[in-house]
């Protein structure tokens, strides 16, 4: 069972709120400062460990989600039990939109996940006194629809090198170890909280073809596996073109 958070006063929670790693961006960021007891109060603070599940494909879509740290996946379920992961997230994402009354889609922590809940009706009255938050949405319910034609580009089209490179081009720019767009001015850093397994489910590739592929990004000089959960990039470029099929 997740570990809930109860509110201790609002002067603590405005605090809260103000140093969330989620402030900066996703839907808390339409908030003002003025605005930020409100939101605090609205919401109920929830932490979970690797492999809790705190969205469940096919339940009643009661409740919206802000990852504050942590990383989750975003899984599909096939009728003979396999999963498709569809997306990770970190912090800032909004998690739970769904145009039907169930959730479309489940949600695991991948590693220690910390984030805040609210329900819909309350989502719904915070976004009729703070309007940009329904704007804030829109735009993210657009570039998850991008995320999606992006991943059907790659389980389409791609090899596993160029899947692979894709998805550590990705990580880097999601996870602000380089700019959204151009070079980064030194090697980034890339952790990946993920197994293999998971980051094979994402990308449609046997666990061994993953490992494989790692390995001969290696050699070839593109990247340098670290010991504990991530690679650093040291041919931007070369990868980069890998995942642009150049």
């Amino acid at each position: 069972m997740p570990a809930e958070v109860e509110p201790i006063c609002p002067t603590f929670m405005l605090n809260k709120c103000t140093h969330c790693d989620a402030r900066g961006s996703g839907v808390c960021e339409a908030v003002p400062e003025d605005g930020l007891t409100r939101l605090s109060a609205a919401a109920t603070a929830l932490s979970f460990e690797p492999a809790q599940r705190f969205i469940t494909e096919g339940d009643k879509a009661e409740h919206f989600f802000v990852i504050n740290a942590g990383t989750a996946k975003l899984l599909k379920m096939l009728p003979d039990g396999r999963q498709q992961i569809v997306s990770f997230c970190g912090p800032g994402d909004f998690l739970g939109l769904s145009v039907f009354s169930l959730y479309s889609y489940g949600a695991e922590a991948v590693e220690p996940v910390r984030l805040c809940r609210f329900s819909r009706f309350t989502l719904r009255c915070l976004m009729t006194d703070f309007p940009a938050m329904e704007r804030r949405l829109l735009k993210s319910a657009t570039f998850e629809l991008t995320l999606a034609q992006e991943q059907m580009l790659l389980l389409g089209r791609k090899n596993a090198r160029e899947r692979l490179a894709s998805f550590l081009i990705a990580r880097a720019r999601a996870t602000g170890t380089c700019p959204a767009r151009g070079r980064p001015a030194v090697p980034p850093q890339v952790a990946l909280p993920m197994n293999r397994t998971d980051i094979g489910d994402f990308l449609g590739l046997r666990i061994e073809t993953v490992s494989r592929t790692m390995t001969a990004l290696k050699t070839d000089g593109i990247i340098e596996i670290l010991p504990r959960c991530g690679v650093i990039i040291r041919d931007f470029d070369a990868l980069e073109s890998l995942a642009a099929c150049i």
